[in-house]
């Protein structure tokens, strides 16, 4: 299978470019908070609050068997992109 080159398909896909401003945001957040960002194991969630969709990312250990806490949750604001929430696991 060849590579293809997506960039503008992407660029027109609002979720996509929301999901990177939401990634964007929260991985400098979570680098400021002392996380290695490419040493985590990524899961990202929206919900609902307030009448409105937050996202929330959460960076864990990849070696996570045997380990509790310790994980970062940023919450985010989809439209701007702004962090709303930072909550560290115990």
């Amino acid at each position: 299978m060849a590579a293809t080159t997506l960039a503008a398909e992407v660029l027109k896909d609002d979720l996509a470019v929301t999901l990177a401003r939401i990634m964007a945001a929260a991985n400098k957040c979570a680098s400021e908070a002392g996380i290695d960002v490419h040493q985590s194991l990524i899961s990202i969630t929206q919900f609902f609050r307030d009448d409105d969709f937050v996202w929330r990312v959460n960076y864990g250990p990849k070696d996570y068997i045997g380990r509790r806490g310790g994980d970062l949750m940023v919450e985010v604001e989809p439209r701007r992109g702004t962090v709303l929430k930072v909550l560290r696991g115990q």
